[in-house]
């Protein structure tokens, strides 16, 4: 009787593949005394690169303003190499969409508070996040733009 084949996934390397801090208002925006208002996007992908071989990533954009002045703009893409093997699609989509944001978001968060201190500003401490909750998020608006499709038919009949 023959073994079941093992799922296989692995950390091959953790990096960051872009970083950039912009103050597009300095040396002035130092002397604001006002607390900014910041704004944070985060976007996640990957991609096969070789044979069981994917890259991950995580991109954050984090905006600090006072009133219409930019304080500081950071954007990190903190990325990762996986050795992923004898999965199903479906598992694979829930361990790139939520298994490698869960590692890569660690290392993207300590990133950013360290720019933002680099750059003369208090530290950004990013919030915990919830993959899973994200992923399940977008499934169900992934099915509801499927069902809205099937339900209107060509000509406007349903």
């Amino acid at each position: 009787m023959s073994e079941p084949i093992q799922p296989v996934f692995t950390i091959d390397k953790l990096y960051v593949k872009d970083l950039s801090v912009e103050i597009p208002n300095a040396p002035q925006i130092f002397l604001e005394r006002e607390q900014p208002k910041v704004d944070l996007q985060i976007q996640n992908g990957a991609g096969q690169i070789g044979d069981g071989v994917y890259e991950a990533f995580l991109t954050a954009t984090v905006t600090a303003k006072v009133g219409e002045k930019t304080m500081f703009l950071i954007e990190v893409t903190q990325a990762g190499i996986f050795q992923i093997r004898n999965l199903g699609q479906e598992d694979m989509d829930v361990v790139l969409g939520v298994g490698c944001p869960n590692i890569l978001y660690p290392y993207l968060r300590e990133v950013v508070t360290d720019s933002a201190t680099r750059a003369g500003f208090m530290p950004v401490v990013l919030a915990p996040m919830n993959f899973e909750a994200l992923y399940m998020q977008r499934q169900q608006q992934q099915q509801q733009e499927q069902q809205q499709q099937g339900i209107i038919a060509p000509g406007g009949n349903a």
